[in-house]
Protein backbone atom coordinates (compact mmCIF):
# COMPACT_ATOMS: atom_id res chain seq x y z
CA UNK A 1 0.00 0.00 0.00
CA UNK A 2 2.89 2.41 0.34
CA UNK A 3 6.36 2.96 -1.19
CA UNK A 4 9.10 5.77 -1.47
CA UNK A 5 9.28 7.80 -4.06
CA UNK A 6 11.34 10.99 -4.94
CA UNK A 7 9.66 13.97 -4.55
CA UNK A 8 11.82 15.49 -7.79
CA UNK A 9 11.77 12.77 -10.52
CA UNK A 10 8.74 10.38 -8.87
CA UNK A 11 11.07 7.56 -8.78
CA UNK A 12 9.49 4.33 -6.73
CA UNK A 13 11.38 2.74 -3.96
CA UNK A 14 10.40 -0.46 -2.11
CA UNK A 15 9.47 0.49 2.07
CA UNK A 16 11.89 -2.45 3.35
CA UNK A 17 15.18 -1.37 2.11
CA UNK A 18 17.51 1.63 3.86
CA UNK A 19 17.64 4.41 1.61
CA UNK A 20 17.12 8.21 2.24
CA UNK A 21 17.69 9.93 -0.88
CA UNK A 22 16.47 8.90 -4.78
CA UNK A 23 19.61 7.90 -7.20
CA UNK A 24 18.64 11.47 -8.56
CA UNK A 25 19.84 13.08 -5.08
CA UNK A 26 16.57 14.34 -3.86
CA UNK A 27 14.95 13.20 -0.85
CA UNK A 28 12.37 10.75 -0.82
CA UNK A 29 8.59 10.67 1.29
CA UNK A 30 6.31 7.85 1.79
CA UNK A 31 3.34 7.72 -0.78
CA UNK A 32 0.39 6.06 0.36
CA UNK A 33 -2.44 3.96 -1.94
CA UNK A 34 -5.23 6.23 -0.36
CA UNK A 35 -7.77 4.90 -2.16
CA UNK A 36 -6.83 1.03 -0.32
CA UNK A 37 -6.58 3.17 2.87
CA UNK A 38 -10.05 2.42 4.09
CA UNK A 39 -10.12 5.11 6.38
CA UNK A 40 -13.12 7.66 7.67
CA UNK A 41 -13.45 10.31 10.47
CA UNK A 42 -15.98 7.89 12.18
CA UNK A 43 -12.78 5.13 12.38
CA UNK A 44 -10.18 7.70 13.55
CA UNK A 45 -12.99 8.88 16.00
CA UNK A 46 -14.00 5.43 17.56
CA UNK A 47 -10.22 5.05 18.71
CA UNK A 48 -10.05 8.35 20.14
CA UNK A 49 -9.31 7.95 23.85
CA UNK A 50 -9.12 3.65 23.74
CA UNK A 51 -6.60 2.43 25.88
CA UNK A 52 -6.08 -0.54 23.44
CA UNK A 53 -2.32 -0.43 22.20
CA UNK A 54 -0.99 1.08 19.66
CA UNK A 55 -4.54 3.10 18.80
CA UNK A 56 -3.80 4.63 21.91
CA UNK A 57 -1.04 6.97 20.67
CA UNK A 58 -2.02 10.15 19.09
CA UNK A 59 0.26 8.99 16.10
CA UNK A 60 -0.43 5.45 15.69
CA UNK A 61 -4.25 6.04 16.48
CA UNK A 62 -4.30 6.85 12.46
CA UNK A 63 -1.76 3.80 10.78
CA UNK A 64 -3.41 3.24 8.12
CA UNK A 65 -2.29 6.99 6.44
CA UNK A 66 0.90 7.29 8.63
CA UNK A 67 2.69 3.54 8.43
CA UNK A 68 0.47 0.71 7.66
CA UNK A 69 3.36 -2.22 9.04
CA UNK A 70 2.54 -5.19 11.60
CA UNK A 71 2.31 -3.95 15.02
CA UNK A 72 4.91 -6.13 16.26
CA UNK A 73 7.43 -3.38 14.77
CA UNK A 74 5.88 -0.64 16.77
CA UNK A 75 7.71 0.96 19.08
CA UNK A 76 5.69 3.61 21.01
CA UNK A 77 5.48 5.52 24.47
CA UNK A 78 2.72 5.90 23.52
CA UNK A 79 3.22 9.65 21.76
CA UNK A 80 0.77 12.42 20.88
CA UNK A 81 -2.52 13.11 22.89
CA UNK A 82 -1.27 16.81 23.47
CA UNK A 83 -3.85 19.36 24.23
CA UNK A 84 -5.17 22.48 22.65
CA UNK A 85 -5.14 25.95 24.87
CA UNK A 86 -6.99 28.82 24.28
CA UNK A 87 -5.83 31.60 26.29
CA UNK A 88 -6.87 35.02 26.95
CA UNK A 89 -3.37 36.12 28.06
CA UNK A 90 -1.45 35.44 24.70
CA UNK A 91 -4.79 36.21 22.44
CA UNK A 92 -4.24 39.71 24.07
CA UNK A 93 -0.92 40.11 23.40
CA UNK A 94 -0.98 38.98 19.91
CA UNK A 95 -4.33 40.87 19.26
CA UNK A 96 -6.45 37.86 17.61
CA UNK A 97 -9.02 36.12 19.61
CA UNK A 98 -9.72 32.74 17.30
CA UNK A 99 -6.52 31.59 18.70
CA UNK A 100 -5.56 28.03 20.46
CA UNK A 101 -1.78 26.83 20.96
CA UNK A 102 -1.30 22.98 20.16
CA UNK A 103 1.41 22.36 23.40
CA UNK A 104 3.53 19.63 22.06
CA UNK A 105 5.93 19.45 24.32
CA UNK A 106 3.71 17.54 26.38
CA UNK A 107 4.73 14.69 24.53
CA UNK A 108 6.83 11.67 26.49
CA UNK A 109 10.49 13.50 26.00
CA UNK A 110 8.98 17.27 26.01
CA UNK A 111 8.99 17.70 22.11
CA UNK A 112 6.89 17.30 18.80
CA UNK A 113 10.21 14.69 18.00
CA UNK A 114 8.59 11.77 19.58
CA UNK A 115 6.10 11.83 16.87
CA UNK A 116 8.28 11.14 14.15
CA UNK A 117 11.03 9.35 16.00
CA UNK A 118 8.10 6.55 17.16
CA UNK A 119 7.94 5.98 13.09
CA UNK A 120 11.59 6.28 12.76
CA UNK A 121 12.62 3.74 15.18
CA UNK A 122 8.99 1.51 14.41
CA UNK A 123 11.21 1.42 10.67
CA UNK A 124 14.22 1.06 11.87
CA UNK A 125 12.86 -2.39 13.91
CA UNK A 126 11.54 -3.26 10.63
CA UNK A 127 14.78 -2.84 8.71
CA UNK A 128 16.51 -4.43 11.51
CA UNK A 129 18.79 -1.71 12.83
CA UNK A 130 21.03 -2.73 15.82
CA UNK A 131 22.50 1.15 15.49
CA UNK A 132 20.79 4.67 15.21
CA UNK A 133 22.49 7.85 14.84
CA UNK A 134 21.36 11.23 14.46
CA UNK A 135 22.68 15.18 14.44
CA UNK A 136 20.92 17.59 16.86
CA UNK A 137 20.76 20.66 18.17
CA UNK A 138 18.42 19.28 21.26
CA UNK A 139 15.13 18.03 21.05
CA UNK A 140 16.11 15.06 18.54
CA UNK A 141 18.52 13.69 20.41
CA UNK A 142 16.31 13.57 23.66
CA UNK A 143 13.46 11.66 21.63
CA UNK A 144 16.06 9.12 19.50
CA UNK A 145 18.11 7.77 22.91
CA UNK A 146 14.61 7.31 24.45
CA UNK A 147 12.59 5.71 21.60
CA UNK A 148 16.48 3.19 20.95
CA UNK A 149 16.47 2.44 24.56
CA UNK A 150 12.80 0.92 24.65
CA UNK A 151 14.12 -0.71 21.02
CA UNK A 152 16.98 -2.41 22.98
CA UNK A 153 19.34 -0.33 20.18
CA UNK A 154 22.17 1.44 20.17
CA UNK A 155 22.22 5.07 19.86
CA UNK A 156 24.85 7.56 18.78
CA UNK A 157 24.42 11.44 18.72
CA UNK A 158 26.04 14.08 17.03
CA UNK A 159 25.80 17.75 18.90
CA UNK A 160 27.32 21.16 18.39
CA UNK A 161 29.50 21.74 21.08
CA UNK A 162 28.60 24.29 23.54
CA UNK A 163 25.30 25.01 21.51
CA UNK A 164 22.74 22.91 22.82
CA UNK A 165 20.49 23.77 26.36
CA UNK A 166 21.57 21.65 28.73
CA UNK A 167 17.84 20.38 29.84
CA UNK A 168 18.00 18.33 26.16
CA UNK A 169 21.78 17.37 26.58
CA UNK A 170 20.74 15.74 30.58
CA UNK A 171 17.73 13.38 28.48
CA UNK A 172 20.21 12.35 25.72
CA UNK A 173 22.83 11.21 28.06
CA UNK A 174 20.20 10.00 30.68
CA UNK A 175 18.61 7.55 28.11
CA UNK A 176 21.89 5.83 27.33
CA UNK A 177 23.16 7.73 23.46
CA UNK A 178 26.85 7.92 22.89
CA UNK A 179 26.78 11.66 22.71
CA UNK A 180 29.48 13.40 21.02
CA UNK A 181 30.20 16.90 20.28
CA UNK A 182 32.02 18.49 17.53
CA UNK A 183 33.60 21.73 17.27
CA UNK A 184 31.24 23.03 14.52
CA UNK A 185 27.27 23.67 14.51
CA UNK A 186 24.52 22.40 13.44
CA UNK A 187 25.16 21.76 9.75
CA UNK A 188 28.54 20.64 10.58
CA UNK A 189 27.01 17.79 12.67
CA UNK A 190 24.62 17.03 10.43
CA UNK A 191 26.53 16.46 7.16
CA UNK A 192 29.40 14.20 9.95
CA UNK A 193 26.50 12.32 10.70
CA UNK A 194 25.54 11.21 6.88
CA UNK A 195 29.09 10.51 6.18
CA UNK A 196 29.51 8.41 9.31
CA UNK A 197 26.01 6.52 9.17
CA UNK A 198 26.77 5.54 5.52
CA UNK A 199 30.36 4.03 6.33
CA UNK A 200 29.11 2.78 10.09
CA UNK A 201 26.30 0.92 9.17
CA UNK A 202 24.00 3.23 11.29
CA UNK A 203 20.74 3.38 10.74
CA UNK A 204 19.98 7.69 10.58
CA UNK A 205 16.75 9.43 12.39
CA UNK A 206 16.99 13.19 11.46
CA UNK A 207 14.29 14.20 9.28
CA UNK A 208 16.15 13.29 5.94
CA UNK A 209 14.57 9.78 7.29
CA UNK A 210 11.20 9.85 5.19
CA UNK A 211 9.19 7.67 7.57
CA UNK A 212 10.14 10.46 10.60
CA UNK A 213 8.04 13.38 8.81
CA UNK A 214 5.14 10.02 8.41
CA UNK A 215 4.61 10.22 12.21
CA UNK A 216 4.63 14.34 12.54
CA UNK A 217 1.84 14.83 10.52
CA UNK A 218 -0.34 13.60 12.69
CA UNK A 219 0.09 16.74 14.95
CA UNK A 220 -2.12 18.73 11.95
CA UNK A 221 -4.63 15.74 11.79
CA UNK A 222 -5.31 15.36 15.37
CA UNK A 223 -5.50 18.99 15.70
CA UNK A 224 -8.22 18.79 13.28
CA UNK A 225 -9.78 15.85 14.93
CA UNK A 226 -9.75 17.92 18.41
CA UNK A 227 -11.61 20.76 16.96
CA UNK A 228 -14.58 18.20 15.74
CA UNK A 229 -13.23 18.02 12.08
CA UNK A 230 -13.07 21.52 11.77
CA UNK A 231 -10.12 23.05 9.50
CA UNK A 232 -8.39 26.12 10.80
CA UNK A 233 -7.65 28.85 8.81
CA UNK A 234 -4.14 29.26 9.68
CA UNK A 235 -1.63 26.31 11.10
CA UNK A 236 1.35 28.10 12.07
CA UNK A 237 4.60 26.83 13.53
CA UNK A 238 8.03 27.34 13.75
CA UNK A 239 10.71 26.69 11.04
CA UNK A 240 14.04 25.33 11.65
CA UNK A 241 14.91 21.83 9.63
CA UNK A 242 11.05 22.57 8.02
CA UNK A 243 10.59 19.23 8.30
CA UNK A 244 7.94 19.72 10.89
CA UNK A 245 6.14 22.33 8.37
CA UNK A 246 6.80 19.74 5.58
CA UNK A 247 4.78 17.24 7.10
CA UNK A 248 1.77 19.19 8.27
CA UNK A 249 1.37 20.29 4.44
CA UNK A 250 1.87 16.50 3.32
CA UNK A 251 -0.87 15.84 5.95
CA UNK A 252 -3.69 18.38 4.30
CA UNK A 253 -2.93 16.80 1.09
CA UNK A 254 -3.67 13.52 1.89
CA UNK A 255 -6.65 14.36 3.84
CA UNK A 256 -8.09 16.57 1.38
CA UNK A 257 -7.79 14.07 -1.48
CA UNK A 258 -9.50 11.77 1.23
CA UNK A 259 -12.02 14.21 1.12
CA UNK A 260 -11.80 14.11 5.46
CA UNK A 261 -11.57 17.67 5.21
CA UNK A 262 -13.74 20.34 3.04
CA UNK A 263 -11.13 23.48 3.18
CA UNK A 264 -7.46 23.63 2.34
CA UNK A 265 -5.74 25.85 5.58
CA UNK A 266 -2.76 28.42 5.07
CA UNK A 267 0.28 27.41 6.81
CA UNK A 268 2.39 29.87 8.41
CA UNK A 269 6.25 29.42 9.02
CA UNK A 270 8.38 31.69 11.31
CA UNK A 271 11.96 31.43 11.50
CA UNK A 272 14.24 33.73 13.67
CA UNK A 273 15.72 36.54 11.57
CA UNK A 274 19.03 34.94 12.63
CA UNK A 275 18.24 31.64 10.92
CA UNK A 276 16.18 32.24 8.31
CA UNK A 277 17.54 30.96 5.01
CA UNK A 278 13.71 29.74 3.52
CA UNK A 279 12.35 33.26 4.65
CA UNK A 280 14.70 34.40 2.40
CA UNK A 281 14.20 32.20 -0.52
CA UNK A 282 10.46 32.82 0.10
CA UNK A 283 10.80 36.47 -0.41
CA UNK A 284 12.85 36.15 -3.22
CA UNK A 285 10.20 34.47 -5.17
CA UNK A 286 11.52 30.67 -4.57
CA UNK A 287 13.73 31.71 -7.38
CA UNK A 288 17.92 31.03 -5.21
CA UNK A 289 17.95 28.97 -2.31
CA UNK A 290 21.13 29.37 -0.29
CA UNK A 291 22.21 28.60 3.01
CA UNK A 292 23.05 30.86 5.77
CA UNK A 293 25.60 30.57 9.40
CA UNK A 294 22.35 30.32 11.65
CA UNK A 295 22.75 32.62 14.67
CA UNK A 296 19.53 32.37 17.46
CA UNK A 297 19.27 31.76 21.04
CA UNK A 298 16.10 29.34 19.68
CA UNK A 299 18.42 26.97 20.01
CA UNK A 300 15.66 24.63 18.57
CA UNK A 301 15.62 26.45 14.94
CA UNK A 302 19.24 27.64 14.76
CA UNK A 303 19.75 25.65 11.67
CA UNK A 304 21.05 27.52 8.32
CA UNK A 305 21.11 24.95 5.65
CA UNK A 306 17.63 22.83 6.51
CA UNK A 307 17.21 19.53 4.83
CA UNK A 308 13.57 19.44 4.18
CA UNK A 309 13.81 22.88 2.02
CA UNK A 310 12.40 21.57 -1.46
CA UNK A 311 9.11 19.66 0.76
CA UNK A 312 8.55 23.12 2.07
CA UNK A 313 8.20 24.95 -1.25
CA UNK A 314 5.81 22.55 -2.65
CA UNK A 315 3.84 22.94 0.35
CA UNK A 316 3.62 26.61 0.83
CA UNK A 317 2.57 26.75 -2.99
CA UNK A 318 -0.15 24.27 -2.90
CA UNK A 319 -2.21 25.79 0.62
CA UNK A 320 -0.58 29.34 -0.67
CA UNK A 321 1.06 30.03 2.82
CA UNK A 322 3.20 32.58 4.13
CA UNK A 323 7.18 32.40 6.06
CA UNK A 324 7.63 35.64 8.52
CA UNK A 325 10.82 36.11 10.81
CA UNK A 326 10.77 37.05 13.83
CA UNK A 327 13.53 39.13 15.69
CA UNK A 328 15.25 37.74 19.52
CA UNK A 329 13.83 40.35 21.53
CA UNK A 330 10.16 39.30 19.96
CA UNK A 331 11.27 35.68 20.49
CA UNK A 332 11.99 36.38 24.48
CA UNK A 333 9.01 38.64 24.65
CA UNK A 334 6.08 35.93 23.04
CA UNK A 335 8.14 33.31 25.52
CA UNK A 336 7.68 35.25 28.44
CA UNK A 337 3.85 35.41 27.67
CA UNK A 338 3.22 31.74 26.93
CA UNK A 339 5.12 31.41 30.25
CA UNK A 340 3.04 33.53 32.50
CA UNK A 341 -0.32 32.15 30.98
CA UNK A 342 0.42 29.27 32.53
CA UNK A 343 1.67 26.71 29.05
CA UNK A 344 5.02 27.32 29.12
CA UNK A 345 7.06 26.53 25.92
CA UNK A 346 10.80 26.47 25.13
CA UNK A 347 12.17 29.35 23.34
CA UNK A 348 12.27 28.20 19.43
CA UNK A 349 8.21 27.34 19.78
CA UNK A 350 7.28 31.00 21.15
CA UNK A 351 8.55 32.30 17.43
CA UNK A 352 5.04 30.63 16.62
CA UNK A 353 3.30 33.08 18.68
CA UNK A 354 6.02 36.11 17.85
CA UNK A 355 4.96 35.16 14.23
CA UNK A 356 1.06 35.35 14.99
CA UNK A 357 1.33 38.91 16.61
CA UNK A 358 3.20 39.76 13.62
CA UNK A 359 1.28 38.73 10.70
CA UNK A 360 -1.77 39.77 12.31
CA UNK A 361 -0.17 43.28 13.09
CA UNK A 362 0.25 43.40 9.12
CA UNK A 363 -2.91 42.03 8.38
CA UNK A 364 -1.90 39.14 6.51
CA UNK A 365 -3.70 36.79 9.63
CA UNK A 366 -7.54 38.80 9.34
CA UNK A 367 -9.58 39.69 12.17
CA UNK A 368 -12.23 36.35 13.03
CA UNK A 369 -10.11 33.92 11.40
CA UNK A 370 -9.48 30.67 13.32
CA UNK A 371 -5.52 30.60 13.71
CA UNK A 372 -3.55 27.00 15.34
CA UNK A 373 -0.54 27.94 16.68
CA UNK A 374 2.00 24.98 17.01
CA UNK A 375 4.29 25.26 20.30
CA UNK A 376 6.91 22.39 19.97
CA UNK A 377 8.95 21.97 22.56
CA UNK A 378 8.41 22.00 26.60
CA UNK A 379 9.22 24.78 28.85
CA UNK A 380 12.27 23.42 30.65
CA UNK A 381 13.68 22.29 27.47
CA UNK A 382 15.75 25.79 28.38
CA UNK A 383 15.59 26.09 31.85
CA UNK A 384 18.81 28.81 31.91
CA UNK A 385 17.14 31.11 29.19
CA UNK A 386 14.34 31.29 31.86
CA UNK A 387 16.13 32.88 34.29
CA UNK A 388 18.55 34.71 32.65
CA UNK A 389 15.72 36.50 30.80
CA UNK A 390 13.64 37.10 34.64
CA UNK A 391 17.03 38.25 35.99
CA UNK A 392 17.56 40.62 33.16
CA UNK A 393 21.24 38.74 31.97
CA UNK A 394 20.28 38.43 28.18
CA UNK A 395 23.04 40.26 26.66
CA UNK A 396 21.49 43.06 24.34
CA UNK A 397 17.84 42.01 25.23
CA UNK A 398 15.83 43.78 27.28
CA UNK A 399 13.41 41.78 29.86
CA UNK A 400 10.03 43.43 29.19
CA UNK A 401 8.14 40.91 31.06
CA UNK A 402 10.37 40.00 33.90
CA UNK A 403 9.30 37.98 36.75
CA UNK A 404 12.26 38.80 39.15
CA UNK A 405 13.04 36.46 42.55
CA UNK A 406 12.73 38.81 45.39
CA UNK A 407 15.64 38.29 48.61
CA UNK A 408 14.42 38.99 51.80
CA UNK A 409 14.74 38.45 55.60
CA UNK A 410 13.10 35.34 57.14
CA UNK A 411 10.73 37.17 59.31
CA UNK A 412 7.03 37.90 58.50
CA UNK A 413 6.67 41.37 57.83
CA UNK A 414 9.11 40.87 55.27
CA UNK A 415 6.81 38.78 53.24
CA UNK A 416 4.01 41.36 54.09
CA UNK A 417 6.44 44.00 52.41
CA UNK A 418 6.72 41.85 49.54
CA UNK A 419 3.74 40.00 48.73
Amino acid sequence: MSVLRCIKCSKEYPLDKIRYRCDCGDLLEVSHDLAKAGVSRELFDKRLGTLKWPYSSGVWRYKEIILPIDDKFIISRPEGNTNLYCSAKVSNYVQHDNLCLKHEGENPTGSFKDRGMTTGMTAAKMLGAKVVACASTGNTSASMAAYAAMAGMKAVVFIPEGKIAFGKLAQAVAYGAKVIQIEGDFDDAMALVQEASKELKMYLLNSINPFRLEGQKSISIEAIQQSGWKVPDWFVLPGGNLGNSSAMGKAMMELNELGLIDKIPKIAVIQAEGANPFYQYYKGGFKEFKSMKADTLATAIKIGNPVSWRKLEKVMKWCKGVVEQVSEQEIIDAKAIVDAAGIGAEPASCATVAGIKKLKEKGVIKEGESVVGILTGNVLKDPDMIINYHNGALNGLKSNYANKMVKIKPTLAEVKRVV
